[in-house]
């Protein structure tokens, strides 16, 4: 399980009542749950009646990449990647973006916008509300060496989140050794090493507002955290460990 349905962003009562129903039985049947993080297994202990001891967290992998080197022109490259669904918060990243438009930035955000058509479209319409048409580009899905290329060509990554089970977008940011901009939403406090990036509550634009603007006006605390990211990124499980931890947690059941 990579997170529980039911914690989707946008849905209504019935269909999170829905989702959690079908998934306590589902959970009820395993002999072994395997969930990518301590967050995802907390929850399943706490509000799905999963025991402990059926539970294994096995993190997904980021095999070694280059990092990314930074700008030099004076203009901060921020890059945030991810499905335009609620979830992700893209409205409130670019009402946060909106505020800070007296600095020298440029957004970047790569994701399917086929996922949920009404989110691309509110999407769209903040931008143009905004009008940030120049300085925020929507590429939709890209092939995985675009993203590769996004990552080495940013300063910064940001990711507006109102929920992740994990977060692997984040994890790719710090394996580029990017500093990073999130919330304290769901696994993202887990999966985002200390000192290498800023955590603000979700949902509120006030905070992701302040915590841009610091990074974006501050080369050198953007430095420190990239270093930081650096340096965690070589702590960071590769593919093939996270397939042993997997066949072990399978290996269990018996």
């Amino acid at each position: 399980m990579h997170q529980p349905l039911a914690l989707e962003a946008g849905l209504d009562t019935a269909q999170a009542d829905l989702f959690r129903e079908s998934e306590c039985a589902a959970l009820a049947t395993a002999a072994r749950v395997v969930v990518t993080s301590e967050a995802t297994r907390r929850i399943l202990i706490a509000d799905y009646s999963v025991q402990s001891q059926h539970i294994s967290v096995v993190r997904p992998g980021n095999d070694p990449v280059p990092s990314a080197c930074g700008n030099d022109d004076g203009v901060v490259r921020l890059l945030s990647v991810g499905s335009v669904v609620p979830g992700k918060g893209y409205d409130l990243l670019i009402a946060a973006v909106a505020n800070i438009r007296d600095l020298p930035w440029r957004l970047t955000i790569a994701g399917d916008l086929t996922r949920n058509l009404a989110a691309s479209a509110q999407l769209k319409a903040d931008i143009a509300a905004h009008a940030l048409g120049e300085r925020v580009e929507v590429l939709g899905a890209v092939k995985p060496e675009r993203i590769f290329e996004l990552y080495l060509a940013s300063d910064l990554f940001v990711l507006a989140s109102r929920f992740e089970g994990y977060g692997m977008a984040l994890a790719e940011a710090i394996a580029h050794g990017l500093p990073v901009v999130s919330t304290m939403a769901g696994a993202i406090p887990d999966t985002i090493p200390a000192g290498t990036g800023l955590l603000v509550p979700p949902d509120d634009v006030a905070a992701l507002t302040q915590a841009l603007r610091r990074l974006i006006s501050d080369r050198a605390e953007r430095q420190r955290l990239a270093m930081n990211a650096r340096t965690a990124a070589t702590q960071l499980p590769t593919w093939q460990e996270s397939a042993r931890l997997f066949a072990a947690a399978i290996n269990t059941v018996g």
